[in-house]
């Protein structure tokens, strides 16, 4: 029976065994034994060559190796190469800050790899079952993943120079429990599956059962909705894929900016999609921190959060709205308030690369560059301050009566948020703001009849 369905789930999937070289990760305990012990089975009519590779996590002492030598022993019986690793785990765990789940799997995933290179193999067989595909649904589901991981666990995928399998995924635990008792198997029982600190065991222990006995066929019927989502992602991303080239304005490594106009002529389901790619390809290692919720509130951001707005997101990510823009940055920690003081003429690099140069002029200029500002000499305080704006900035305008806050202005002028916390503003030595570099100029600002020389300050980007 088990046979049967096994061979049925593999021609659905247009997937043959026939002459691979597969290593199988076996744990010891029903899933991957009954696994191993179908393969090996099946060596024979399909040219079958098998790698048995084992991890001790060295969680359990002595009772964790003790399941290495049962599956080697297992090996020897079979004729069936057999490699492991011990691993120290915890000792991972705690150096690089992972639990325990991530940590194993990523040390097993690893050694899985390296087995794969020794035997010159292309794939990697593991025991993952029906059981095991609606408890990832349902896990995710419950903690708001989105896009293709909500689909759950693939069929295959690619993994390291080849493709990692799952051909027990059409079965149930109890079909894989009923095959080992029915060949003799004796597979070893872990007993932190029973342990209800972990969240995939009380989804197993509480909510499985509840959905079995609702439809025992209910495991078909979660491999068929993964399946389809997992189609349907692929077709989706794809064409999101195509259409967010229009939308993004900057792409770099820590630095996305999208328009958001763009973003918003597209299909609802290519929105979310488009955002979802921007944080992946920013969140090059993923993090257990962003769900769903992070792409509401970036959405909630672009329809409700006025015309400028900020996000912080897990790993120092920011996300900034100013106007049309849309920008994904990585927070870098510098400094960017800055304070400099000449007391002669001379010239000041900004830390944004900026330049500004002060020199005098006793004939004055003809046509003022935009960014030049000239001045009355004799009515300019000394010493000149260079600086970042403090709150409450004001500043007089020319041509207009009483002051105005620097912080309206940037607003006016629609400067990016980004942007505002580096703008220059230059006062004199009495602290009354002279000129905000190519945004206003001040009451101070022109050329006078009575004036002897002028003192011409230039912004240079």
């Amino acid at each position: 029976m088990l046979e049967a369905k096994v061979e049925a789930f593999l021609k659905r999937h247009c997937f043959q065994l026939e002459n691979m070289k597969i290593v199988v990760g076996v744990s010891g305990g029903p899933d991957s034994l009954a696994l191993l012990y179908y393969l090996q089975k099946e060596r024979g009519k399909r040219n079958l060559t098998i790698i048995a590779a084992h991890v001790d996590h060295m969680f359990r002492g002595k009772e964790s190796f003790e399941d290495a030598l049962f599956v080697k022993r297992f090996c020897e019986q079979y004729e069936i190469p057999f490699e492991m690793a011990r691993i120290h785990v915890a000792e991972i765990m705690e150096a690089e800050g992972k639990s325990a789940q991530i940590a194993a799997r990523e040390a097993r995933y690893d050694f899985y790899g390296k087995v794969m290179d020794k035997y010159q193999s292309t794939f990697l067989a593991l025991g993952h079952h029906g059981d095991d595909q609606i408890e990832t649904v349902l896990m995710r589901l419950t903690r708001g993943s989105t896009g293709a991981a909500r689909a759950g666990i693939p069929f295959s995928r690619s993994f390291h120079s080849g493709t990692l399998f799952r051909p027990f995924l059409c079965l149930t635990k109890d079909e894989i429990l009923e095959y080992c008792k029915k060949h003799q198997l004796t597979p070893r029982m872990d007993p932190s599956n029973k342990k209800g600190i972990y969240s995939r065991n009380r989804f197993r222990h509480e909510v499985l059962p509840f959905l079995k006995s609702e439809n025992h066929k209910v495991h078909e019927h979660f491999q068929r909705f993964s399946e389809e989502l997992q189609i349907d992602e692929i077709f989706l991303q794809e064409l999101t894929k195509e259409k967010m080239n229009k939308v993004m304005k900057i792409r770099e490594k820590q630095k996305i900016t999208i328009n958001i106009q763009e973003l918003l002529s597209l299909p609802l389901p290519l929105q979310r999609r488009g955002i979802q790619l921007i944080l992946n390809y920013l969140y090059r290692e993923k993090t257990a921190e962003l769900s769903a919720v992070h792409i509401d509130q970036i959405f909630y951001l672009i329809h409700y959060g006025g015309p400028s707005g900020e996000l912080y997101f897990p790993n120092n990510l920011r996300v900034i709205r100013s106007y049309l823009d849309l920008t994904f940055q990585f927070h870098q920690f510098k400094e960017k308030e800055y304070y400099f003081e000449l007391k002669e003429p001379g010239s000041v690099a900004l830390p944004n690369e900026a330049v500004i140069h002060i020199q005098y002029n006793s004939q004055g200029l003809q046509g003022i560059h935009p960014n030049q500002a000239i001045f009355n000499a004799e009515k300019i305080k000394w010493p000149i301050i260079i600086r970042t704006r403090k709150p409450g900035d004001r500043m007089t305008l020319k041509g207009m009566k009483g002051t105005k806050k620097i912080k309206d202005i940037f607003i006016d002028q629609k400067i990016p948020l980004s942007e505002r916390d580096e703008w220059p503003v230059i006062t004199n030595g009495d602290g009354s703001i002279i000129w905000l570099p190519g945004l206003k100029k001040s009451s101070f600002e022109g050329t006078e009849k009575s004036a002897n020389h002028y003192l011409i300050i230039t912004y240079k980007q």
